[in-house]
């Protein structure tokens, strides 16, 4: 690898075998995205949590490209997952509104400023989110088909760490998985009003992410379904940095 010029202000390397050109962005979702210098603005405005049109302005960019540049930089942040849970680890899922904005074409009549669900209570409007996380903040949250034995199951098969102790609530779909990959459960009946077993059994702590998280998605005024996992992503990452994100920070694991 030898030094190769420079294009826009960074260094690019030409591969000695074969012979191709690439600089520090070449494969990255910032690849190719111009206006660097306004990078750190944006960030910072999404670390505020502002909207487009917002983030546009302080930038000093359009809102089209705002828009393109906030999902290239949560493509790096929404792959960002803890895998394995240890210990206590809390199970139980949250709901969002299905939303088709942005879309020329909708199956049903246009929603206003996030808008509200046709039907009360549960019904196919709404998207399940399977948030997971142990006592000591690894987390793991995930946008499912539906809250089932088979799609529920695999995903905590496959996040439990061997030593993990499942703590739901009273829904079926925990025993059941706990049963059928024999993990240690413990379920609280919240519907009936309990909240903690034995002074350490409970969803307490996934339920207060769960609070934060809409509260959080709530200013956007509805999130386009398809694009739901890029804003978890984006919220994990808040949340790891514990007030900590700097604009830095962001790009860093939008390269990684």
């Amino acid at each position: 690898m030898q030094r190769w010029g420079r294009e826009s202000g960074i260094q690019r390397y030409r591969c000695c075998d074969c012979h191709r050109t690439f600089n520090a962005l070449t494969g990255s979702p910032l690849a190719g995205l111009k206006c660097r210098e306004a990078w750190a603005d944006y960030t910072k405005a999404m670390i505020d949590g502002c909207s487009l049109r917002v983030a546009a302005r302080r930038s000093g960019v359009h809102a089209s490209t705002a828009f393109r540049w906030r999902h290239r930089l949560l493509q790096g942040p929404a792959q960002e997952q803890d895998t394995e849970l240890h210990n206590i680890v809390e199970a139980d899922e949250t709901y969002f509104l299905e939303s088709f904005k942005g879309q020329r074409k909708l199956p049903r009549p246009a929603r206003h400023r996030g808008g509200s669900a046709a039907k009360r209570g549960m019904s196919a409007e709404q998207i399940p989110v399977l948030v997971v996380e142990d006592r000591e903040g690894h987390h793991f949250d995930a946008v499912v088909p539906k809250v089932d034995l088979p799609t529920i199951g695999c995903l905590l098969a496959q996040v439990l760490a061997p030593d993990a102790l499942l703590c739901s609530d009273g829904a079926s779909v925990y025993r059941a998985t706990a049963r059928q990959f024999e993990l240690a459960h413990e379920s609280v009946n919240v519907t009936a009003g309990q909240y903690v077993r034995q002074q350490v059994f409970h969803v307490q702590h996934v339920n207060a992410y769960d609070s934060r998280l809409k509260q959080w998605i709530r200013r956007f005024n509805g999130v386009a379904t398809h694009y739901l996992p890029n804003y978890l992503g984006w919220r994990r990452l808040i949340e790891r940095c514990a007030g900590k994100l700097t604009p830095e920070i962001f790009l860093r694991h939008a390269i990684d």
